[in-house]
């Protein structure tokens, strides 16, 4: 399995938009990409304000490229996440998942 890491930055008061929109409309899109596993979204407060990581996981780097493009790595960032982003990466880094563990 390949864990897909990207991370944006935005203003406390914008937070919750970017939130709304991951949650409600990339999430739920990514679920009909043949090989796509899970998402998850962290966040954690900052002097600046709030940052983001988008984790996704994904059965392959032929599914995550379903995804981004050819370019495996270059991020995918949607002019609603850009327009309440006051940073974001424009690439992505993947990590092949060697172990989990999960209990809830």
């Amino acid at each position: 399995m390949v864990v897909r890491i990207w991370r944006g930055e935005a203003t406390r008061e914008n937070a919750p938009a970017y939130y709304r929109h991951v949650t409600g409309k990339v999430f739920p899109e990514l679920k009909g990409i043949p090989g796509h596993k899970g998402a998850y979204l962290l966040q954690r407060e900052t002097a600046a304000g709030v940052e983001f990581l988008a984790v996704t996981m994904w059965e392959s780097l032929e599914a995550i490229r379903a995804f981004a493009g050819e370019d495996a790595g270059a991020a995918v960032v949607e002019p609603a996440a850009q327009a309440v982003l006051t940073d974001f990466d424009d690439f992505a880094r993947h990590y092949t998942l060697t172990f989990g563990s999960c209990s809830q």
